[in-house]
């Protein structure tokens, strides 16, 4: 009997659930997002899920490939939220585009005017534009 091999029924205790972990992620092309960071796998390959807070309690999700983080630096889930009302994880901004463009947004949605190539008004306008003959005909070339 002392020979043989000894065995315990020993409960094993419920594997405790990882704690989500908050992290400042910084990404290649000047990107710095904050929130809840997790792995998923997705199109077959592995990325990185980062859920970031909004100020009205809902949540952003930004996924991104292990190639393009330069830095990732833990922290609290306090500070994340702090940090990230400072960050931007919405697709597309008003940054995303050229001045005259936004000004041409802002002006068409104002007055429903045409909108020149330069931005401005047909009014506003001061740039050389082509003087077309009333009777030509592109079909004549």
């Amino acid at each position: 009997m002392c020979n043989e091999p000894q065995t315990a029924s020993v409960a094993q205790p419920p594997a405790a659930e990882t704690p989500p972990t908050f992290a400042k992620v910084e990404l290649m092309g000047h990107v710095t997002l904050v929130g809840r960071l997790t792995e998923e796998e997705k199109f077959g390959c592995k990325l990185g899920r980062l859920d970031v807070p909004n100020a009205d309690g809902t949540w952003t999700t930004v996924y991104f490939g292990g190639a393009s983080v330069y830095r990732i630096t833990v922290c609290t889930e306090a500070v994340a939220r702090v940090l990230a009302q400072k960050s931007s994880p919405a697709p597309v901004s008003a940054w995303d585009f050229p001045k005259p463009a936004v000004a041409a947004i802002g002006q068409r949605e104002q007055s429903h005017d045409r909108v020149m190539p330069c931005g401005h008004t047909p009014e506003e306008c001061d740039c050389e534009q082509p003087d077309y003959d009333d009777d030509y005909d592109p079909d004549e070339e």
